[in-house]
């Protein structure tokens, strides 16, 4: 719109500039028409006989109408050797300037007359000069500049005004395909765009959009439906592979081989059991199938109650764990997934952590995040890794100082992060800068209602 504005006024200014040189180039010819009317009238006026006239009868025929046209016209005669032979009253003390030889129709300067268009004309053995005052014709240029700048100045907001109504009427249907399309959403996929009746581009574009939500619909009401099926083919065959395989191993010596393979049979079942609904999860989160319904709880409430569970787990693998801080206010979110959140953070510091090392707890709100920090002493990632953490079935064995094998099964930062992303909020990891150590940041936007800070001593 502004950009429109700018072209037409300047195209405008263009214009009018062309106008004012033409206008002042037509001014100056009609002075140089009127200077030679002037001279036909006094060459009339002195005959065709010019030899036997003396200066007294020059003046005699001539001052009259000089006298006449005295605020129009300059007079000056001279001979061909440039002895002046009358000059008009108006001139004063000033002499025209001699044009024999050059140019004879010519805008000169004159000190105590200004700019003046002087011409001059030969007959018979006289120069008749005649000098017109330019002051008139400046004028009615300065009228024309001012005026031009007014026209500009009306052009530019007249510009500006039909641009913005122009630009809304024409981008009605850009506005409408837009409002449509931002309300379209994995839980409103049967919304539509309205197609213009008109057939042009926007109706091309609106209908192009609409078959492509078509096939996004298709697409998430697949997803949905393998969700719900796999769910239940998987857990089904699952389950009872565990009920035979409890059951073959309460018939078998407990210190005996069979006994033995059983068992690790029943550990790879309940292992695919948390890869399966750990798959699931997140084929839900990113087909956005999985909607979290959220409340609002107390932030300090609900790592109150998270860290009774974290210090349990901590003492079951030597690690302390502690909450340096927790601040007091009201969050929306699905509390049963930041607990789980929560605790997949705290297993990994756990695992990574040595004996006797720690892991901590930071929950702090402001006015627009509720950043929550956990930081564990072990051995930290190379610079390149910290984003790969949270792909799938991505692990780090060298970060783990537990002599046991790693029971992980890589999902469990996937599913962090599409938990941090359900909430609309971001998690990130960070090597301690103090000592060795990996510190993972989430950051979930909220409404928050702080208070003060709950001070809590490391347990």
């Amino acid at each position: 719109m502004v950009q429109f504005a700018v072209l037409v006024t300047a195209t405008m200014a263009a214009l009018l500039a062309v106008g004012g040189w033409l206008l002042a180039r037509e001014a100056v010819h009609g002075l140089d028409l009127l200077n030679r009317a002037e001279f036909v009238e006094i060459r009339d006026r002195i005959g065709a006989d010019t030899q036997d006239l003396s200066v007294a009868d020059i003046d005699r025929l001539v001052r009259p109408h000089t006298e006449v046209d005295a605020a129009l016209y300059y007079f000056q005669i001279h001979d061909a050797s440039g002895r002046v032979l009358f000059r008009s009253t108006n001139l004063g003390r000033v002499t025209l300037p001699d044009l024999t030889g050059g140019d004879p129709e010519r805008t000169v300067s004159m000190e105590g007359l200004g700019e003046v268009r002087l011409c001059e004309f030969y007959y018979e053995s006289l120069h008749f000069q005649i000098a017109s005052p330019l002051a008139p014709a400046q004028r009615l240029l300065r009228d024309y500049a001012r005026v031009s700048l007014f026209l500009l100045g009306g052009v530019a907001v007249a510009c500006i005004g039909l641009g913005w109504g122009f630009a809304r009427l024409t981008l009605r249907p850009v506005r409408a395909i837009h409002d449509t399309a931002a309300r379209i959403r994995a839980d409103n996929l049967g919304e539509r765009i309205p197609v213009p009746e008109s057939r042009d581009e926007l109706a091309a574009l609106a209908g192009l959009l609409n078959r492509m939500f078509d096939g996004l619909e298709s697409s998430f009401r697949q997803v949905k439906r393998f969700t719900a099926d796999a769910s239940h083919e998987f857990k089904t065959p699952l389950s009872l592979m565990r009920l035979n395989a409890e059951k073959l191993r309460s018939t078998l010596p407990a210190d005996s081989e069979e006994a033995a393979a059983v068992g690790e049979i029943l550990e790879e079942i309940e292992r695919l059991r948390r890869i399966t609904e750990g798959l699931l999860f997140l084929a839900r989160v990113e087909g956005g199938a999985f909607a979290p319904s959220t409340s609002e709880i107390a932030a300090e409430s609900l790592v109150a109650d998270f860290s009774e569970d974290a210090v349990a787990l901590g003492e079951d693998r030597g690690v302390r764990f502690a909450v340096s801080r927790s601040d007091n206010g009201i969050v929306r979110c699905e509390p049963t997934l930041i607990r789980h959140l929560l605790l997949n953070l705290a297993t990994n510091a756990f695992r990574v952590s040595p004996p006797g090392g720690s892991v901590n707890l930071e929950s702090a709100l402001d006015e627009r995040l509720w950043r929550l920090s956990l930081s564990d002493d072990g051995p930290g990632l190379p610079t390149d890794q910290l984003e790969r953490i949270f792909e799938r079935f991505v692990r780090y064995p060298s970060r783990s100082t537990s002599p046991e094998p790693d029971s992980g099964h890589g999902l469990g930062l996937a599913i962090c992060r599409s938990i941090a992303t359900l909430h609309g909020g971001t998690i990130r990891a960070e090597n301690r800068k103090s000592h060795s150590g990996l510190r993972v940041v989430v950051e979930i936007p909220l409404r928050l209602v702080p208070s003060k800070q709950i001070p809590i001593v490391p347990l």
